[in-house]
This record gives structure tokens, C-alpha cells and sequence, in this order.
């Protein structure tokens, strides 16, 4: 059940650079439906896609306009997948702020993701070329891949092997790393291949995530904790948890 309480919209926060929620005046259909979407994007992250997409272009070298689209397109995809990782992982703060979910509601929140997938589809076809869906959809459809073996191995108490893990990341967050590159290359007289490369970067991120996140109490660590405490507690394993994060510290 989807347990939230009332919005107020006077006491949110407001993101300031689209001005979506003016309280003067009653939303928009599409400004109700983009608010979990809006709320998550006034932070904007390390925002280290776009970053990446202006380095690829060091190579690809496509004109300005069409790297301005794909460089949107990829974090409205990002910032989409995170609100729905948010419910899937049980968060409770993205980016230091509370999670969307917890202010709008579990519906409305995997609806606004939802919603923002297609807008990038829609968008991704402003770019004219008759490869762009096909791109698009094999990205999106790896990084749910890549995301549904997470939840599957988290969920079963499995552990993967080394390669499960790595093909696992490189689909889950190599998927819009890859979407980024391979769209960039439609309008590139560049051809190498870049698949190594951006499987390597996505293993770097979420490795260096994943290690991070240990000493994080936004992390694994809190996850672990409240895990635990939701089993009743065990000290042993408190004690376990606060060792690994001190040798993680000063390794």
C-alpha cells in the first residue's frame, strides 16, 4: 500500500531553473505529472554522463545541437532511473534530500519515471535518423537487464560470480554511458569501436560506487544495518559492519 502522506506544494521545493511549481497558479497536466521527476533533477548530481558526452565528442566531433539533445536525453533517463532505484532499493535520501517516493507517493513516482522514458524517446526522434529508436531501446532494455539481476541476486541471497557482477554493471550502468556513444556515433565520421572502453568506465563507477558506498551511511553499510535491525538485531554483525567501513577508511 502506498502509505505517503498528503502534499502540501507550498512547503516543496521549488526547481528553480524550469520554475515548474509556481504557487500562484494551479499545475499544468504535465507539471503534475513531472514532479517527482522535477523535485529529484533541482539537485543535479556529479552529472558525469554529460561530462562523458562532451569527452567522447573530443573524437566524435558531432555538430553542438545534436550533442545537446542526446547529452539532455541521457540525464532524463538517468535522473528517471533513479527514482525508480530509490523504491527498489527501499532508499530513504537521494543526493542529501528524501526520496520522491517518500514525498509523492510510490504511483506517482514510478508513473513520473515512467513518463520521462518516453519524453526521451520523444525526443531522441527529434534527431532524424533512422537508427535512433533502435539505439534507444537496446540500451534501455540493458540497463533493466543489468538492474533486474541486482534485485534478483539481492532478493535470493545469491552471489554472483566475478563475471555475473561484471556483466552485470556493464549493463546496468554501462546501459546509458552506451546509449550516450552509440548515439554520438550516428552522426560521427568516427567508427572505432568504444565498446571496451565504455564497459571499462562502467565497471570504474560502480565499483568505485559500490566500495564508496561501505563507508556511506546513505550506502550499503546503512542498508545492511537496517537489514539486520529488521531481523532483530544482531551485534556481531554491527560490530562486523563498523570494522570494514574503519579498514576501508585508511586503506
Amino acid at each position: 500500500m502506498d502509505n505517503h502522506l498528503p502534499i502540501d506544494r507550498t512547503a516543496l521545493p521549488v526547481n528553480k531553473g524550469n520554475d515548474l511549481i509556481d504557487q500562484n497558479r494551479e499545475p499544468t497536466e504535465d507539471e503534475i505529472l513531472l514532479e517527482p521527476y522535477e523535485y529529484i533533477s533541482q539537485i543535479p548530481g556529479k552529472l558525469i554522463r554529460v561530462t562523458l558526452a562532451k569527452a567522447f565528442n573530443y573524437w566524435l566531433k558531432i555538430p553542438e545541437d545534436k550533442l545537446e539533445v542526446i547529452m539532455e536525453v541521457t540525464q532524463m533517463l538517468h535522473n528517471a532511473s533513479l527514482l525508480i532505484d530509490d523504491i527498489e532499493d527501499n532508499s530513504q535520501l537521494r543526493r542529501g534530500i528524501p526520496v520522491a517516493h517518500n514525498i509523492y507517493g510510490v504511483a506517482h513516482t514510478i508513473n513520473s519515471a515512467n513518463y520521462v522514458y518516453f519524453l526521451g524517446l520523444e525526443k531522441v526522434m527529434t534527431l532524424d535518423h533512422p537508427s535512433v529508436t533502435k539505439v534507444f531501446t537496446e540500451q534501455v532494455l540493458e540497463l533493466h537487464r543489468g538492474q533486474g539481476m541486482d534485485i534478483y541476486w539481492r532478493d535470493a541471497f545469491i552471489c554472483p560470480t566475478e563475471e555475473e557482477y561484471k556483466q552485470m554493471v556493464i549493463r546496468k550502468t554501462g546501459g546509458l554511458f552506451g546509449l550516450a556513444v552509440r548515439l554520438m556515433q550516428l552522426f560521427s565520421e568516427y567508427k572505432s569501436n568504444l565498446k571496451p572502453l565504455l564497459d571499462t568506465l562502467g565497471l570504474y563507477f560502480q565499483i568505485r560506487d559500490d566500495y564508496a558506498n561501505l563507508n556511506s551511511k546513505e550506502g550499503r553499510g546503512r542498508r545492511l544495518k537496517i537489514q539486520i535491525e529488521e531481523l532483530g538485531g544482531n551485534p556481531y554483525f554491527m560490530n562486523l559492519i563498523q570494522e570494514l567501513q574503519k579498514i576501508y577508511q585508511h586503506s
